[in-house]
């Protein structure tokens, strides 16, 4: 019997043949069933046995915090692909009354979107934001597997491993790197078990593919934005250089060979440190990224660095950071620039929630503010501390004000920009 082909045509009778399977393989696990399940599902099946996991419990993973979940979903690069998702499966999940979740390598839920009523299924099976679907908490599943398997499965009914899901039929495919194949998480269809359509799994794997490929177009196009910075800086450099990004991958080479990316300590820091392929090496940031020059000399005698921040023009914005080998600008966002003026005013540091305070008049606010720090920190991560916020003691802060203090960021509402903005008429 075709079970695969059963499922399209007869999705009761095709969830009383699997239940009859699995209840088969879990009596004699050394005896293979007929008929036999599904290759990706037999080997998850295999792991299960192996692993002793219970297939009858009730499982109630513990949720990861609401900070937990922010703080993963920022530093995910899943972040920057969820448009594609949302494109190619959540009409699909409209009109065929399902969920799309996204998680991450580690299998934890961190977005969740779809079909109300299934929404509230997953809720009362423990299966909500923050969530754990790795393979030994849940089962065979179509979140966890994929993330084992590295490729796309389809789990309907009793193909699940665990019988609390027996009523579901979920669809998920891993998604990589497309820079080194490192596994970022997965996306996964899932609703009803009556629900199911075979053409799922191909439709979720090729939006899988296409955020891969999203995510390779937007790994080129920050190369190619600091080569524009990075290019200058070299142009000025007598000997050897290299800008890389944060990864370690080439930007832009200078009096030595292209190499297409750089081991780099974990983590990088300005100064002096030593690279396998290099040897004893100067570096120096950029915006998201490292300059990098190979050195027997001894450091500059100057070591400082001069951070200007612009504040000037009551529409116009940047920072700039100028070192011993040159200077590079950034532009800021009305709420970088708010939150890096706050930083100038109060060298010592802000809390998280004092910094909330400061923006938003609410220190309970310490989510909002650790996002938007973690995207500072992107461009500008050498020169901040955290815990508390602020500038490092080897950054020369200079603020350029207006002339009016009334053109002091003059959209900002932030109880902390207001304040200063009134102690300087």
């Amino acid at each position: 019997m075709d079970v695969t082909r059963l499922t399209a045509t007869d999705a009761a009778r095709a969830a009383r043949v699997l239940s009859d399977v699995r209840a088969s393989a879990l009596s004699d696990p050394d005896r293979r069933p007929r008929p036999a399940p599904r290759a990706a599902i037999r080997e998850s099946w295999d792991r299960m046995l192996h692993s002793g996991i219970d297939p009858d419990h009730d499982f109630r993973a513990d949720l990861l915090s609401r900070d937990e979940v922010e703080h993963r979903r920022q530093t995910s690069p899943l972040r920057q692909v969820l448009p594609v998702l949302r494109e190619g499966l959540l009409a699909l999940t409209d009109t065929a009354q399902h969920i799309m979740m996204v998680a991450d390598a580690d299998a934890r839920v961190l977005w969740r979107e779809g079909s109300t009523a299934v929404l509230r299924k997953a809720d009362g099976q423990g299966l909500g934001i923050g969530a754990d679907w790795r393979e030994e908490t849940v089962g065979t599943n179509g979140v966890g597997t994929p993330l084992v398997s590295r490729r796309p499965v389809q789990v309907f009914s009793a193909e699940h491993f665990v019988r609390a899901l027996h009523s579901w039929t979920c669809t998920g495919a891993p998604i990589t790197d497309p820079r080194d194949g490192r596994l970022l998480g997965a996306v996964d269809i899932s609703g009803p078990l009556e629900t199911l359509h075979p053409s799922t799994l191909a439709l979720v794997d090729s939006v899988a593919k296409l955020a891969q490929a999203r995510l390779r177009d937007l790994h080129l196009t920050s190369l190619e934005q600091l080569r524009a910075v990075a290019a200058p800086v070299l142009a000025r450099i007598d000997g050897r250089a290299i800008a890389v990004d944060r990864d370690g991958w080439t930007a832009t080479v200078t009096g030595m060979p292209y190499t297409n990316r750089l081991a780099l300590p974990d983590p990088v820091s300005p100064g002096r440190c030593w690279l396998p392929t290099l040897g004893l090496c100067w570096v120096e940031p950029l915006p998201s990224g490292w300059l990098i020059r190979p050195t027997a000399d001894p450091p500059p005698a100057s070591t400082a660095t001069h951070i200007t921040l612009d504040l000037a023009h009551p529409r116009r914005w940047t920072v700039t950071v100028a070192g011993c080998t040159g200077s590079w600008t950034h532009g800021l966002t009305p709420r970088h620039a708010e939150l890096l003026y706050l930083l100038a005013l109060h060298r010592g540091g802000r809390s998280a929630s004092a910094l909330a305070d400061d923006m938003f008049g609410d220190p309970s606010r310490t989510v909002t503010v650790r996002a938007e720090m973690s995207r500072v920190r992107r461009y500008l991560g050498a020169f901040l501390d955290h815990r508390p916020y602020r500038f490092t003691e080897r950054a020369k802060v200079e603020v350029l004000l207006p002339e009016s203090p009334l053109d002091l960021l003059p959209h900002s509402v932030a109880p902390g920009v207001v304040r200063a903005r009134a102690a300087s008429v």
